[in-house]
């Protein structure tokens, strides 16, 4: 099966409906991308590895959102690159939506769901609302800072591959009660102490990334942008880790003008 031939079993599967055949041929193809035989050219062999850790909910999901990432040819002349944005965002969630309906993995209230189930959030940031889990955390992640679900389900991916002492596994998605698309995870809860800027700042260099701006602690290599790496999103864990719990993750593209050079595709090959 070649590019082309895959992605047109995607979309025959969305288009008729998510059948019972086709569901079990979604989870054929996350298989083959989790065993490393479909190669999801979007992402380095660590980065798929990153959402394959995510589980079979994140790559199936990721899939669904590159099989609607393109714009409609016939309307987008007409569009504001930013209309456009919104047009294929909402394709995505429409698709991802209908197919966690299919396997039972969607909520229409998020809210009424979570708190039920684990009482008052915890903590609140800018695109994520935390809920305690006992030796985990719930968290319900909206697409503030992306308005395209591929984009946020790459930052699940990425945090997995760069940082795996605090992955994040994809729950299933739903809305809100402001009716706003939201991806359901669980992440571990990390026992740990206060981390300065400067210790911070030396981790990442560690890493091999380079500080871009100081005001909203950004850093990048060629392959990845990474902001947010305050201290109130990185903690050392009490075997002296250095815990990423929360960051802005992106493939880093010539487009965030810090020195990128990746460019985004949805090309697979068959190993």
């Amino acid at each position: 099966m070649n590019n082309a031939d895959f992605w047109a079993s995607v979309r025959s599967i969305i288009a008729e409906g998510f059948s019972p055949e086709g569901l079990l041929k979604l989870d054929s193809y996350a298989e083959q991308f989790i065993s490393g035989r479909l190669v999801y050219q979007r992402f380095s062999s660590r980065e798929q590895y990153g959402c394959a850790i995510g589980g079979t909910t994140n790559v199936i999901a990721s899939l669904l959102a590159g099989a609607e990432d393109c714009p409609n040819q016939d309307v987008a002349h007409t569009l504001s690159d930013f209309q456009s944005e919104l047009e294929r965002g909402a394709k995505q969630e429409t698709v991802i939506e209908c197919w966690a309906k299919a396997v039972g993995c969607w909520n229409d209230n998020v809210d009424s769901l979570l708190q039920s189930s684990f009482g008052e959030e915890i903590a609140e940031g800018g695109e994520a609302m935390v809920y305690d889990h006992g030796a985990t955390l719930i968290k319900s992640i909206g697409l503030d800072y992306f308005i395209l679900p591929i984009l946020a389900l790459d930052r699940i991916s990425l945090h997995n591959a760069y940082f795996p002492e605090t992955q994040l596994i994809v729950l299933g998605f739903g809305r809100d009660s402001k009716n706003e698309f939201k991806i359901i995870c669980e992440q571990p809860f990390i026992v740990g102490s206060h981390v300065s800027d400067n210790e911070i700042a030396g981790y990442m260099r560690r890493m091999g990334f380079e500080l871009k701006n100081a005001r909203n602690w950004t850093y990048a290599t060629p392959d990845i942008y990474l902001s947010d790496m305050h201290d109130e999103n990185v903690i050392i864990a009490e075997n002296g880790a250095f815990c990423v719990v929360d960051c802005d993750i992106r493939i880093n593209t010539p487009e965030l003008r810090q020195g990128g050079i990746r460019k985004l595709t949805t090309k697979v090959k068959f190993l």
